[in-house]
């Protein structure tokens, strides 16, 4: 599904290089938007920019979790109209407690709570008052697993987030999507070689009958930048997750 109602914006998707993010940028660029990709590895972004292919795209190697590199990102950007992040370093944070590293929980808290914070401190000067802020959080804030309480508790901190920035920067939006199970890379770490094998099982019970793809969560990251109605909200696309 094309996204709509952002033709001759400028986007900045955190992310941008794989999986939710690359979906969003490329349907961004036919919607007939700027977009700049945002990652930590420049072979990534060279990668997606190659695949991408477009006069309307660029890139730039920033980690946010580091808030050094946010300031930098955004000190000279020029306007934009809508930042988007999808970035999420969770290697290592799916564990049971015997086994979870301090490291590993610092790492994921950082690219889904630090990360955003920063995007938003740094980031809203640059947006047109009819600008909007999309993160993404995701379905174990609502139904935790095994091994997945550092998730869980990252994702409801997110979501906490989002709504206090919708008051504090207002008239700019701030939004999240809650994703289900997408299959995306992410599921290496989560997974391991037991990816399809779980996502199949999952797909099964969902009442969709699949699991995700990263243009759905496009989709409706598309629909949040578009709807200028819409703030401090939670849009859950998670194929019926909640109900089973």
């Amino acid at each position: 599904m094309a996204i709509g109602n952002i033709a001759n914006t400028r986007i900045l998707i955190v992310g941008g290089s794989s999986g939710m993010g690359l979906a969003l940028a490329k349907q961004s660029l036919e919607a007939g938007a700027e977009v700049i990709i945002v990652g930590r590895n420049e072979d990534k972004l060279r990668h997606a920019y190659e695949k991408l292919r477009s006069p309307a795209i660029s890139t730039a190697v920033a980690d946010i979790a580091r808030e050094e590199d946010v300031a930098a990102l955004f000190d000279g950007i020029g306007r934009l109209d809508h930042i988007v992040s999808t970035a999420a370093d969770i290697e290592g944070a799916y564990e049971l407690l015997p086994a979870l590293k301090l490291e590993a929980v610092q790492r994921a808290m950082a690219s889904k709570v630090y990360g955003p914070l920063f995007l938003a401190k740094y980031g809203a000067h640059s947006l047109s008052a009819g600008g909007s802020i999309t993160f993404t959080s995701g379905i174990a804030a609502y139904r935790p697993a095994m091994r997945g309480s550092v998730v869980a508790a990252i994702n409801a901190a997110l979501e906490g987030l989002v709504r206090a920035l919708a008051i504090e920067l207002a008239p700019i939006r701030v939004n999240a999507v809650s994703p289900g199970w997408v299959d995306t890379p992410i599921w290496t770490f989560v997974a391991g070689d037991r990816k399809d094998e779980t996502l199949d099982a999952m797909a099964k019970r969902l009442p969709v009958g699949r699991v995700g793809r990263p243009e759905d969560i496009a989709d409706a990251i598309g629909y949040l930048m578009g709807n200028g109605f819409t703030t401090g909200s939670v849009l859950h696309v998670e194929g019926g997750h909640r109900l089973i």
